[in-house]
């Protein structure tokens, strides 16, 4: 798609560990990568007619989550807002998620609430989307539009 694609990191550097994991991510890229840090405010980096990977919509919607103490509403609407700004930006967006919601039930009312707004902004993001995979054991499942 691109010689010069950008790679969008939405990870919050929570501890020494996941500081690891981020720099294993980083090596795995070669020198073609520009890559951008940016743990919320995903529609302020310049990305204008570029091809971007952005990875991944669970941790920026936790680092939402967590800043917003829980509340999903809140966290709807200035996610809804930062999608809807990407979708006015030409470029091309590759959008990284998970489906937590295929998963275990979680114990938690917090829990719950988190696997609940994944779900309703993978629908959200999906809705906007020209295409959506589902990935499933490295293979694409095309859920919507056609593969590139």
């Amino acid at each position: 798609m691109s010689n010069e694609p950008v790679y969008l990191a939405t990870a919050r550097k929570w501890d020494f560990d996941f500081e690891q994991r981020i720099k294993r991510h980083q090596s795995d890229r070669d020198d073609r990568w520009t890559n951008i840090e940016e743990e919320k405010f995903i529609s302020k980096c310049n990305l204008a007619n570029k091809t971007v990977v952005i990875d991944c919509v669970t941790l920026w919607l936790t680092n939402f989550f967590v800043d917003f103490k829980n509340d999903i509403d809140e966290c709807l609407k200035v996610c809804h807002h930062e999608i809807d700004q990407l979708k006015n930006t030409a470029g091309t967006f590759i959008m990284v998620s998970n489906e937590i919601g295929m998963g275990i039930h979680a114990e938690t009312v917090v829990g719950r609430k988190f696997a609940d707004l994944q779900g309703w902004m993978n629908q959200y993001i999906a809705q906007q989307a020209t295409t959506a995979i589902l990935m499933v054991s490295g293979i694409p499942l095309i859920i919507k539009g056609s593969a590139v």
